[in-house]
This record gives structure tokens, C-alpha cells and sequence, in this order.
């Protein structure tokens, strides 16, 4: 089977793509669109997008336009970040709904535990009334999972104490190099699926010399590696590119790594920035 049609399961069950595609940083309009249909053309299933992202209409739209069944793709959205009470997330999720129309979200995540110019600081107490309105959005199915990203062991143990619902995914930062232990294992240790993004620490990775003659060995790209190392670990990768060869390229994993070499790969951990 394609590694693009590979699933693993979110914490309540609902199965996910391992690898999907990312659209941070791609401009609203026929970009978006366009990486989006060369995608789904590819054989991916999965779409990642977010409110903070701008394109939500066009990768919306890519989807209908698809011809795909809609049951067939997953798609995450994410409440910005800077939204920290119930009615801005109430209203937020409406306006993320109407703007892909794609009917139920599979997967919707708080962002961030903290605004985007804020970095760090404190808003657990807001994180807690947002994902209360996240729980009634789920209990009411107007989304199949909910979600957070970005957020650590503290934010999410705070999140739980006065929450009912855990988590049932962790976006965070997660490549070779980088691969948060701490977090990571707090997760799975509670059935939270870590997805992994950034996954090429925004190209720092393709040209690490650590990493290239390991690539050669396998007869796959320094991005290719990499990804797969992200499958070899349970934890859902999102490739983002514009360029229709790499959208494509970034989809072929279907080899997997030796145990020693993943092992070697291990042993750069937190030595990429």
C-alpha cells in the first residue's frame, strides 16, 4: 500500500493519513489551489490548513473542484491563535466552515497556546474556555476530532484539569534533529497522536551533510529520508512545497529504514535548529 493511503489513529479512534499535505506560508489563490490539486492528483488524502494560513477558500475550493469524494480526504483547520475566549472561537469556527464549505471538519485545532506576538506567555486560563467550546463542537459532530498544536507537557496537563476531553492530536515542530522527547512521550503516553510539522525544519535538512550519503544509500532524497523517518516513528508528517515534482516526491516514502539507521538518525536529536 501507498504511504499516502497509510492511516494511524487520533486518540478517539478516527484514522488519519500518516502523511499529508501542508499549506503554511502558501499565498490565498491559484497557489494554494493549484499545490492542492497536484496533490490531491498525487494520492494524497490528507490536507492540513488554518484560519492564520489565508487560504482556507482556495484549498476549499481545490477540494470540491477534486472530484474526489469528500468522505475520502481529511481536513484540519485551526482557530487562530490569538483567540482566547469562547465567543471569538464560536464565531471563528463558523467563519473557517463557511469559508472552506466542506461540511464536517475532520480535525480542528487550537493553534497555539499563546498568541503569535506573545510567544510564551500565559493564557492557559483562555485555553481552557476555547477548548470547552471545542468539546461542545465535537459532542455536537460538527467536527470528527479536536486538537492542539504547539502546545507543550505544561499547556496540555493544564488543559486537562479542568477539561473532560483529551486531545486527541499534538501538531508540533518535529523533524530530524528536533523531535521534542518530552512532549512526544507525554502524548503517547495519553493517546495523543503527535503530527509533525515542519518536517524538513523548513529546508535547513535537505542539504545537511549528516543526512545525504545515509539518503544515497536508500536511493531517496535528503527529503524523502526524512519524511520517512517521521513514519518510522509513528508520527504524521506534513510536507509542504509549491513545486508539482517535490508535492509528488515528498509522497513516495514507500520504503522503510533500517532499525540501526533510524537509530543513527535518533542520535541527532536536538542538534538541528
Amino acid at each position: 500500500m501507498s504511504a499516502l493511503l497509510e492511516t494511524l489513529s487520533l486518540g478517539n479512534g478516527v484514522r488519519i493519513p500518516q502523511v499529508g499535505f501542508g499549506t503554511w506560508q502558501i499565498p490565498d489563490g491559484p497557489e494554494t489551489y493549484d499545490s492542492v490539486r497536484v496533490a490531491l492528483d498525487a494520492g494524497y488524502r490528507h490536507i492540513d490548513t488554518a484560519a492564520a494560513y489565508g487560504n482556507e477558500a482556495s484549498v476549499g475550493r481545490a477540494v470540491r473542484d477534486s472530484g474526489i469524494p469528500r468522505d475520502e480526504i481529511f481536513i484540519t483547520t485551526k482557530l487562530r491563535a490569538e483567540i482566547k475566549d469562547a465567543a471569538g472561537a464560536r464565531a471563528a469556527f463558523e467563519r473557517s466552515t463557511a469559508t472552506l464549505d466542506l461540511g464536517v471538519i475532520d480535525l480542528y485545532l487550537i493553534h497555539a497556546p499563546w498568541p503569535w506576538t506573545a510567544i510564551g506567555s500565559d493564557h492557559r486560563a483562555g485555553n481552557i474556555e476555547v477548548w470547552k467550546v471545542f468539546e461542545e463542537l465535537y459532542d455536537q459532530q460538527k467536527v470528527r476530532s479536536i486538537g492542539v498544536s504547539n502546545f507543550d507537557v505544561a499547556d496540555l496537563e493544564s488543559l486537562g484539569s479542568e477539561t473532560d476531553v483529551t486531545p486527541h492530536a499534538n501538531q508540533i515542530r518535529w523533524f530530524i534533529g528536533n523531535t521534542q522527547p518530552e512532549t512526544t512521550a507525554w502524548c503517547r503516553s495519553h493517546g495523543v497522536l503527535v503530527e509533525g510539522y515542519s518536517p524538513l525544519a523548513t529546508g535547513k535538512l535537505l542539504d545537511d551533510e549528516r543526512l545525504t550519503g545515509l539518503a544515497d544509500k536508500y536511493g531517496v532524497s535528503t527529503a524523502q529520508l526524512s519524511l520517512r523517518y517521521l513514519l518510522e516513528h509513528g508520527v504524521v508528517a506534513l510536507p509542504k512545497s509549491v513545486t508539482p515534482e517535490r508535492i509528488r516526491a515528498n509522497g513516495e516514502l514507500d520504503f522503510e529504514l533500517a532499525p540501526d539507521d533510524v537509530a543513527t538518525l535518533d542520535g541527532l536529536s536536538n542538534s538541528v535548529d
